[in-house]
C-alpha cells in the first residue's frame, strides 16, 4: 500500500537554474522509479533562511507531495544526504487531515481571485 508523503528540500543558492531543475528532476525520477506517484509540486524559489546553514543565508526551496511505499522513504532520505546540492530536507507522512488541508490550499490557489465570502 502506498502512503501519502510531503517532502520539502532546500538546495544551495549557488546553483544555476539548470542545476536546480536537474536536482528536482533527480528526486522526482527517484520517486517514480520506485513506483511512487507525484501528486503535486511547488517551486518556492530562493528564500532567506531563518539561520545560516553551511555559511549560506538563502536557499532554493522545493516541495513535492507524493505517494510511495513506506520502505522507500529511508532510501529517499539517504539520497538527500548524499547530494551535496541539498542543504536541508524534511519528509513526513501525511494523515487524512493534512491531505485535506493540502488539497484545499491547492484549490484556493487555482481559483480565480473573487470577492471574499462571508464564511472567511
Amino acid at each position: 500500500m502506498l502512503n501519502h508523503y510531503e517532502t520539502v528540500f532546500i538546495a544551495t543558492p549557488v546553483l544555476s537554474d539548470a542545476q536546480m531543475k536537474e536536482t528536482v528532476q533527480k528526486f522526482k525520477d527517484l520517486i517514480a522509479g520506485e513506483g511512487g506517484q507525484i501528486m503535486h509540486e511547488e517551486d518556492w524559489g530562493l528564500q532567506k533562511l531563518a539561520y545560516p546553514i553551511q555559511k549560506k543565508s538563502t536557499g532554493f526551496y522545493y516541495l513535492i507531495e507524493f505517494k510511495a511505499n513506506p520502505a522507500f522513504i529511508r532510501k529517499f532520505e539517504t539520497e538527500y544526504r548524499r547530494d551535496e546540492r541539498v542543504i536541508r530536507f524534511l519528509t513526513f507522512a501525511m494523515d487524512k487531515h493534512a491531505i485535506e488541508y493540502s488539497e484545499k490550499r491547492r484549490n484556493k490557489k487555482n481559483e480565480p481571485a473573487t470577492e471574499k465570502t462571508k464564511e472567511e
